[in-house]
C-alpha cells in the first residue's frame, strides 16, 4: 500500500498523498463504488486515471470514509457527507487529498514542467517574476503559484473566477514553505494560508482559509 505522504497540517486538518504503483484491478480490490462513480471511471479511457480515481478511493479508507461518504455539488466540488472538508486532486502517478475537520481546504499537485513558462501569462502577472533568471527556479516558483490558485480554486469553487484578475498570491521564498492568498471577487473578499512543498519533480500545493 504505497502511502507516500501522511502531512498533518493542524489538530483538526492532514492531507495523504498516494504514489500509483498497482495494477488497477490490485486497486479495486476491497474498494465498493457507489453506481455513479462507477460510472465515472467506466467512462475513463486512461487506465493511468482510472487507478488514480481507485488510489484515491484508498486515500479516502486511511482517513475513514468509503466512497459512499463522497458527494459532488452542482459545480463538480466534492464534499463528505458528516460535513468535513475535502479537497482531491491527482497528476501523473501520483494522488492527493486532504481532509479538515472545519476549515475549507485545497489541495493542488503539478508535475514541474517548462510548458508552465508559454501559459504563465494567463494566470499571473509574469513581469512580476522578471529577476528570477534561472529557468528552473522560474518554473518552480510558477508551479507553486499555479499550484495555489487551482487550490483555491477548488475551495471557493465558483464560476467566472479568474486566476489571473481574481486570486492573489503574495511573494514567497522557496524556503518560506508558505505564503498567502486573497481572492476578491465580486466585491467580495477572503484570505488564505497556503503551504507548499516539493517532491520527485512535483510540487504539491494545499490551502486552508482563515
Amino acid at each position: 500500500m504505497p502511502i507516500y505522504k501522511i502531512l498533518k497540517v493542524n489538530a483538526s486538518t492532514t492531507v495523504y498523498i498516494w504514489e500509483v504503483l498497482e495494477s488497477e484491478p490490485d486497486l479495486s480490490a476491497g474498494i465498493v463504488l457507489t453506481p455513479y462513480c462507477q460510472k465515472r471511471m467506466s467512462g475513463m479511457k486512461s487506465e493511468m486515471h482510472r487507478r488514480a480515481f481507485l488510489s484515491i478511493r484508498h486515500l479516502m479508507a486511511e482517513a475513514g470514509y468509503v466512497d459512499a461518504d463522497l458527494f459532488y455539488d452542482g459545480f463538480g466540488k466534492p464534499h463528505l457527507r458528516d460535513g468535513k472538508k475535502i479537497s482531491i486532486t491527482h497528476s501523473n502517478q501520483f494522488t492527493g487529498i486532504i481532509v479538515s475537520d472545519d476549515q475549507e481546504v485545497g489541495i493542488d499537485i503539478e508535475k514541474q514542467r517548462e510548458k508552465i513558462l508559454r501559459i504563465a501569462h494567463k494566470f499571473t502577472p509574469i513581469e512580476e517574476y522578471r529577476t528570477i533568471a534561472n529557468t528552473d527556479a522560474l518554473i518552480r516558483k510558477l508551479t507553486i503559484v499555479w499550484g495555489s490558485k487551482e487550490a483555491l480554486y477548488k475551495i471557493y469553487a465558483e464560476p467566472g473566477l479568474s486566476f489571473l484578475h481574481h486570486i492573489d498570491v503574495a511573494d514567497f521564498s522557496f524556503d518560506s514553505s508558505g505564503t498567502t492568498a486573497e481572492i476578491l471577487y465580486r466585491g467580495d473578499s477572503s484570505f488564505y494560508d497556503i503551504r507548499f512543498f516539493e517532491f520527485e519533480g512535483f510540487t504539491c500545493v494545499y490551502a486552508v482559509k482563515k
